[in-house]
């Protein structure tokens, strides 16, 4: 690996259910468990949804807005959560685009490289989809104990 392939995050607690994550550019999220109806931060699992749609949606954008400005640019993730015998997880992740494009032969182009760009996202492009979809070991240790 190459100093420039390592990516980190910091996440830090706040509060009994609170935390915030903080990248290495400075930029934060704060998240929590989602157990009090008021609080409407993200949690972990949406936090994935997020990084499973955005990742794609980056990737699709690059590739269609240079052609033309969407009108319409919306990517919904979903999965069920499940609590079986390999513990708790997420099953039937989908990621589903609903992009639309004005009239005029920028546009057209946009609307045919769509379903190809999103492929490629899926198949080769998104860090994120192709790492839960390889199943790449996940090690947690605790330092400092």
């Amino acid at each position: 690996m190459t100093d420039n392939s390592l990516r980190t995050v910091t996440v830090e607690r706040t509060a009994p259910g609170r935390f915030v994550a903080t990248n290495v550019r400075g930029g934060t999220i704060a998240f929590g468990t989602g157990s009090d109806a008021d609080d409407t931060a993200f949690t972990p699992v949406e936090l994935l949804l997020a990084a499973l749609g955005g990742c794609t949606a980056v990737d699709v954008d690059v590739a269609t807005s240079r052609h033309a400005e969407p009108t319409r640019f919306t990517v919904t993730v979903s999965g069920n959560k499940v609590n079986d015998e390999l513990g708790n997880r997420l099953t039937d992740l989908a990621v589903a685009f609903s992009v639309a494009f004005a009239d005029g032969e920028g546009a057209d182009r946009a609307r045919a490289i769509l379903p190809r760009a999103v492929k490629t996202s899926h198949d080769r492009l998104c860090t994120v989809s192709r790492t839960v979809e390889i199943g790449t070991p996940v090690t947690s240790t605790v330092e400092d104990a």
